[in-house]
């Protein structure tokens, strides 16, 4: 059985939630390599336009690199869900916090 995630970050003020076959470590410190995003391909009646979105603007895209502090959750899943992008609700928003301090040196 192929490994299948369900990988949720944020991005511009939205959740975007995607399905990938590959999560790994990326070469830079601190970011996340997702590839081989998975979408619906089949053609229904019936058009998420949410997925569709995230269909076009992934079109072509082969890996896709997020920063860590963006990824709010990582799943591995049994079977693939609707891919889709959701509005933050509410006033918060995102603080961006560092990865890496360094501690005070006494010198």
């Amino acid at each position: 059985m192929e490994n299948l995630y369900r990988v949720r970050f944020y991005s511009q003020d939205k959740i975007y939630e995607v399905y990938a076959k590959d999560v790994l470590q990326g070469e830079l410190y601190g970011f996340v390599v997702l590839s081989e995003l998975v979408f619906d391909n089949n053609t229904t009646l019936v058009v998420d336009p949410s997925e569709e979105k995230l269909k076009s603007e992934f079109s072509g895209v082969t890996q896709t690199i997020i920063p860590m502090h963006s990824i709010i959750r990582i799943d591995e899943v049994e079977k693939r869900g609707t891919a889709k992008i959701t509005d933050i609700q509410g006033n918060v928003t995102q603080f961006p916090s560092p990865i890496y301090t360094p501690g005070k040196s006494d010198s």
